[in-house]
């Protein structure tokens, strides 16, 4: 196969005027310890330079260097605690005001009040241990990937060792199906190929070879060097370790990891926020009606009880539960469009996605080698149908071509011929055994009408040499038929093309075609073949010298997704950018870029990424979207230059060289079928379907999943506002008794106890259904929410303050009212529990009506569906189930201090609770009003 790159330096070679710089190459990625550049020294100076020999270590040497470097493992950081876990969820300045209030009701004597305040610190912590405590296992997955045991050469002989042994110096065996242990200088191979993707990026098992490479090399370009962690798809080889354990390029991505970090989500930030100024506010107010109540009168115990009703009535209690069971609920739906959340708050993150960094095989691609051209010295031919299926034609001019011309046909059968893979089809759909760039030759053999079984039948294989990396090509001996055998030649273009004779192609007319192919990002293999007689009995090298005519060219690549397109277009709508970052080449990267409507700014190089200060960097990553060549530090650098330009990032990615970018993006995204455990780990969600259109499908849950928060905000807050301000006016302005036992006691429209009531029953009932809200329309029309907007908007700061006031004045009022009317005629004490009752019911019917106009944040109710939400009709009915159970039950009269109402009490109640409903469709007018006169 020749790339773009290898072109150029092909056509330099040979033809020196036509020289030009190749740009595909990245800077080095050297380990951390490492003194030299071994894929720039030949295999006798790597020896030489770890002072080792083709015959191994001796056990001394291996024991002493054993001594010196360490074992070769990667080092995994102590992980935190369970009890250093467990103190993290209760370091919160909102829980540290409730276990306060907690304590001091239960040293007043108020035990119930307390124990419910600590039952609900005991849930919120016990969520958020679990959630933290199964995360952050992405290292231990890295040294996973190292493999048990090894064959080594110890002084000549063959032996197992376990992999941690080896030391630099070592010689180790490799075979198809090994894992590589280290990072390790081949000194032999035989059609050795090792599938690299998870490291580099790289779409295709590379093939391995042992001549020097330049010194600039990128990774992926290091042909003489194998990895650690990678696998050996075929063939055999032999190598030098120089590398192990942390020095290795899995264990500096292991350190890069390590040093990454999990970035707060815009909600957890903003609740961070919220309970900061909540905390500050409560302690204020808190000290505040202390001090009026002892003022006015109140003794010591009854001011601290007001403190501490004030702290149970204005935190939100009921609002950690509320989030995480409506993100739960995300993940839910989420699932069930294949995208699976490993961390809760990613579901609202992926709501406020402004970038999306996306890796490019198999997630914009198929990740299935594609025949798309085909040429021969008669013409060229276009190649319809992606992918492994096998329905597709041969186009020529953008007219089907009926008849397969004599040269075309001849270029596809020794494709298939001189080919070591299978195809498996059935019904229009194939599968590939083998090498995918072979498979992609048997493919459009089957889409021109050839048979791929009946022609290994009819020309039947006699001999063949297979592919070696020193050969770059592969040749086969076939029958023909009538005394003829043919011998087909596949590989790079440089080296079929001087094996051709020269009335065979002008070489002017296939550099030209190999350029226009190159020039796609097409992968281009030549195909040659020539007769020979049938007394031949094998091949020998001498046969494959010269002598052979060009039957022409086969350009593939891995097309992208059909559905990726659209997936794309919708996020732009969205205002969601959409960058790739590849490991592959520069003009593959540009070709699929182009296709996918990317080709706005230039294509960027690793190489050039490297040489970029951070300044430049954050600059380049803003206004370019195709990144080629890459290495995994300049994915972290390209993730961390876009995030501090306060940009949003989900980063995708499947292999071990994404695990670093992924922990550190804001989302990470892992490919659940090629993904590796490491990225996995790393990562926030998990595509099951390794499909981008996932992703955005995710995108549109996670909006709908903070429109829904907000909405829970906007119901909650307001209830834990007006019960407060309830509090303070009662302290204020309410008269105080004289107890029966002696002393005073202020006049209370509620109990503490009835506080709790309506914050974790009634408020969490009501919440909870606004979780199953359907999405709001235009929702992916409109761009993302800035990072830095406070979830305290003005709206939902002014829509609480609307909302708090209203339930506060009807409650006040009808406590009033019935206490003034009742006293007379039962007494003061009686009157008081159904002035209270009666208090308590306003405010829960308040809150069910008020529930009705949170469901849609700027529409109408009745254009959004009343019944679209049945879930909201459900905790309507048990809540009002709820309340009667505390207005009737006399085992919840006794617990809540409540008394039964009549049909006035609860009409009256209604009819102010339902003033909710005018005031806030009134809000919502001015607003729509308001917004349409700006726009």
């Amino acid at each position: 196969m020749l790339r773009a790159g290898e072109a150029a330096l092909w056509r330099a070679h040979h033809h020196p005027s036509a020289r030009e710089p190749d740009m595909t190459l990245a800077k080095p990625s050297l380990h951390a310890t490492a003194s030299a550049a071994w894929h720039a020294l030949a295999p006798e100076a790597v020896l030489e330079r770890v002072h080792s020999r083709a015959e191994g270590l001796s056990d001394q040497e291996a024991r002493q260097r054993l001594e010196q470097h360490g074992p070769n493992i990667l080092k995994r950081e102590r992980q935190n605690g369970p009890w250093r876990v467990l103190f993290r969820q209760i370091n919160n300045p909102l829980i540290w005001v409730l276990l306060g209030s907690a304590v001091l009701a239960v040293a007043l004597g108020k035990v119930t009040d307390g124990l419910v305040v600590l039952a609900v610190v005991v849930l919120n912590t016990l969520i958020g241990f679990i959630q933290e405590f199964r995360a952050g296992q992405a290292i231990e997955a890295l040294a996973r990937m190292v493999p048990e045991t090894v064959t080594a050469l110890r002084e000549g002989a063959k032996v197992s060792l376990a992999a941690e042994q080896l030391v630099p110096g070592d010689v180790v065996e490799l075979t198809s199906g090994d894992k590589v242990p280290a990072d390790m200088r081949l000194i032999a191979a035989r059609n050795l190929q090792v599938e690299e993707a998870a490291l580099t990026g790289e779409s295709v098992p590379v093939r391995k070879q042992l001549p020097p490479v330049a010194e600039d090399a990128s990774l992926g370009d290091r042909t003489n060097l194998t990895f650690g962690g990678t696998l050996v798809t075929s063939g055999t080889g032999r190598a030098v370790v120089v590398a192990t354990g942390d020095t290795t390029e899995l264990g500096r991505i292991s350190r890069m990891l390590g040093e990454a970090t999990d970035m707060q989500t815009p909600m957890t930030k903003a609740l961070a926020t919220i309970g900061r100024y909540l905390t500050v506010a409560i302690l204020v107010m808190s000290v505040v009606l202390l001090g009026v109540g002892l003022l006015r009168g109140y003794v010591i115990s009854e001011a601290l009880l007001v403190a501490i009703t004030l702290a149970v009535a204005a935190i939100p209690e009921g609002l950690p539960a509320i989030v995480t069971i409506a993100l739960a609920i995300g993940v839910q739906r989420m699932a069930a469009r294949q995208a699976v959340i490993r961390k809760l708050p990613a579901v609202e993150t992926l709501g406020s996605t402004t970038v999306i960094c996306s890796d490019k095989t198999g997630t914009l691609t198929r990740n299935e080698m594609t025949v798309q051209a085909l040429w021969t010295p008669e013409g060229s031919w276009s190649v319809s149908g992606v992918g492994y299926a096998v329905q597709g034609e041969l186009q020529r001019e953008g007219q089907t071509v009926g008849e397969l011309p004599r040269t075309a046909a001849e270029l596809l059968r020794a494709g298939v011929l001189c080919n070591d893979a299978s195809l498996q089809s059935q019904e229009g759909k194939g599968a590939i055994t083998g090498d995918p760039t072979e498979g992609a030759l048997l493919v459009v053999a089957e889409k021109a009408g050839l048979r791929v079984g009946e022609l290994r039948d009819r020309f039947a294989r006699v001999d063949a040499i297979p592919f070696e990396s020193e050969n770059q090509f592969m040749a086969t001996l076939n029958e023909e038929g009538e005394g003829q055998r043919s011998i087909f030649l596949k590989g790079a273009l440089e080296v079929v093309l001087k094996r051709c004779q020269s009335e065979g192609a002008a070489p002017e007319a296939v550099l030209a075609e190999m350029d226009r192919m190159a020039g796609k990002g097409l992968r281009v293999l030549a195909v040659a073949s020539k007769s020979v007689s049938g007394a031949s009995s094998g091949l020998k090298p001498e046969d494959v010298e010269g002598g052979f005519t060009l039957l022409g060219l086969q350009g593939m690549i891995d097309p992208p997704r059909e559905e990726v397109i659209a997936a794309v277009r919708a996020c732009h709508e969205a205002g969601i950018a959409v960058k790739m970052i590849t490991g592959d080449h520069q003009k593959t990267a540009e070709s699929i870029g182009h296709q996918l409507g990317l080709a706005e700014g230039k294509v960027v190089t690793g190489q050039e990424l490297a040489r970029l200060d951070d300044a430049q960097l954050r600059e380049v990553a803003a206004s370019s979207h195709v990144f080629a060549r890459v290495a995994p530090e300049h994915k972290l650098r390209l993730v961390k230059a876009l995030q501090a330009q306060h940009h949003v990032v989900a980063m995708t990615g499947d292999g071990v060289n994404d695990a670093p970018a992924l922990k550190q993006a804001n989302i990470g995204v892992a490919m659940g079928i090629t993904g590796t455990a490491v990225s996995k780990e790393s990562a926030d969600i998990v595509l099951t379907d390794d499909n981008f259109t996932t992703i955005v499908s995710a995108v549109e849950e996670g909006r709908r999943v903070y429109d829904n928060l907000v909405k829970s905000l906007a119901f909650v807050l307001p209830t834990n506002l007006g019960l407060a301000l309830i509090l303070a006016f009662s302290v204020a302005f309410f008269p105080i008794q004289e107890l029966a036992g002696g002393g005073l006691a202020p006049l209370m429209p509620m109990l503490p106890v009835q506080f709790l009531w309506i914050n974790l029953v009634a408020t969490v009932a009501l919440a909870l259904p606004l979780a199953f809200e359907a999405k709001e329309p235009h929702l992916m029309q409109r761009p993302p929410r800035a990072p830095s907007e406070p979830v305290l908007s003005r709206f939902v700061v002014g829509r609480t303050a609307v909302a708090a006031l209203v339930m506060a004045a009807g409650a006040i009022g009808l406590f009033t009212w019935e206490f003034r009317t009742e006293t007379d005629r039962v007494g003061a004490e009686e009157a008081m529990r159904e002035a209270q009752t009666m208090a308590v019911t306003t405010v829960i019917l308040f809150q069910i009506f008020y529930l009705l106009m949170c469901r849609s944040l700027h529409g109408s109710l009745f254009r959004l569906g009343l019944f679209s939400n049945p879930i909201v009709f459900l905790g309507i009915g048990l809540l009002l189930l709820l309340q009667l159970g505390f207005i009737y039950l006399p085992f919840m009269q006794k617990l809540f201090g409540t008394a039964p109402l009549g049909w006035a009490e609860w009409g009256l109640s209604a009819l102010v609770a339902a003033v909710i409903l005018p005031v806030i469709g009134a809000e919502k007018a001015w607003r729509n009003r308001r917004a349409a006169s700006a726009s």
